[in-house]
């Protein structure tokens, strides 16, 4: 089991950019494939990234591709999300989960462990 903490979220006006941090504990992240999640109210939890684990390679979500960074600090057992031109419909709570399972990446169902999320508003 891995411990997750997230910071770094906020509000922001469109355009603006939001570096979102997930600290990892009890475990080494980079044996874990990582992934950030959203959920705007009313809404259901969406992926928005993953980076695999023990390598660089990411997926996206077509929403925040070409937007969004997902990368990793393996020294402070901290993943990273950079989110760049941000819209309103980025608003929502954001999710770091950790997996190391076989499952789909792309599946929430698949992450065992989440952290406690954090709020990013991106105002018009």
């Amino acid at each position: 089991q891995v411990q997750l903490v997230e910071s770094g979220g906020g509000s922001v006006q469109a355009g603006g950019s939001l570096r979102l941090s997930c600290a990892a504990s009890g475990r080494t992240a980079s044996t874990y494939t990582m992934g950030w999640f959203r959920q705007a109210p009313g809404k259901e939890r969406e992926f928005v990234a993953v980076l695999i684990r023990s390598t660089t390679r990411s997926y996206y979500a077509d929403s925040v591709k070409g937007r969004f960074t997902i990368d990793r600090d393996n020294a402070k057992n901290t993943v990273y999300l950079q989110m760049n031109s941000l819209k309103p419909e980025d608003t929502a709570v954001y999710y770091c989960a950790a997996k190391n399972n076989l499952g789909s990446i792309f599946s929430g169902s698949e992450y065992a462990d989440w952290g406690q999320g954090t709020q990013v508003t991106v105002s018009s």
